[in-house]
């Protein structure tokens, strides 16, 4: 028996070798979504000099991309060891602080970190080992990153966006998730959606109610699940945008002018349905007597 083999039908093995590989993963999410927002935002800067706009930038920054410069404490500049690089493990070791300046360390790293590998194992658990699970799983990591950003910044950049939806039109051609005439009217339909309650919105209350992003998000998801999946996921996310903004707002711990991020809620409620969708569907279709 092969060590893949081995591994195949070792459950324990399997979602061992999941989790190390997922916290891994899990770290590097944490440097796209800290430093893809500042690259996106030097790549506008850069533009706007190019074409002789004024750049609200100012002075010169280094170049900074995903592998340069090396991980470092953003307080002090120092640069973290191999043993200060390991995955949730530093965090606890280090006890949240900088070995250096004692600065106190976000814990939304190991946050990700330990949400990256748990998510990861459930979708192993859920699809098993094969192709299908490697797209869920590319799916998965996607989505986290997306969420993230869009917390911070009210962004979901199409750089991750945009290759993700595309992958789902790919993957519809197996059938996994959905066929490819769904997964393509999904695309449609999902970006049509929010653009158009963009629109109204914009008309009734003269406020922009969202970012285009969602739109290109929610169209992500029906190209992987389909159009049939597309009112599960809306109505998931609404409600828990909905409730999770109230309690924000009368627990005063937000502004009710600051706008929420819908992203998160939309990611999440996506990837429940890429998870569970069809029996949430057969559960509903049973309970209202349509089958």
């Amino acid at each position: 028996m092969s060590a893949f083999e081995l591994i195949k039908e070792t459950p324990v093995l399997l979602y061992g070798v999941t989790c190390l590989f997922a916290l891994t993963v899990g770290s590097f999410l944490n440097v796209v979504i800290h430093r893809l927002p500042l690259i996106l935002e030097a790549r506008w800067h850069r533009e706007c000099t190019e074409s002789g706009e004024e750049s609200p930038q100012g002075d010169e920054q280094p170049p900074l991309s995903l592998a340069r410069p090396g991980s470092h404490c953003p307080h002090c500049g120092h640069a973290l060891n191999a043993y200060e690089n390991i995955p949730l493990l530093s965090y606890l070791l280090l006890r949240g602080r900088c070995s250096a300046c004692a600065a106190r360390i976000s814990p939304r790293y190991p946050i990700i970190e330990a949400a990256t590998a748990v998510l990861s194992i459930l979708v192993v658990w859920r699809f098993g080992v094969g192709w299908e699970t490697a797209a869920a799983l590319l799916l998965t990591w996607g989505l986290i990153a997306l969420a993230a950003i869009d917390l911070d910044t009210q962004l979901l950049p199409d750089l991750i966006t945009l290759p993700l939806l595309w992958l789902g039109l790919l993957v519809s051609l197996a059938g996994w998730y959905s066929d490819s005439h769904s997964a393509i009217l999904g695309s449609a339909l999902g970006y049509l959606f929010l653009w158009s309650i963009f629109h109204l919105f914009r008309l009734t209350t003269g406020k922009e109610g969202m970012g285009y992003g969602d739109f290109k998000l929610f169209a992500l998801f029906g190209a992987w699940l389909g159009w049939q999946h597309l009112p599960q996921i809306m109505i998931l996310s609404a409600v828990t945008g909905a409730l999770v903004g109230v309690a924000l707002i009368v627990l005063r711990q937000h502004d009710r002018q600051v706008p929420i991020p819908f992203g998160p809620y939309l990611a999440a409620a996506g990837w429940i349905s890429l998870m569970w969708g069809d029996e949430i569907n057969k559960m509903y279709l049973s309970m209202s007597g349509i089958a």
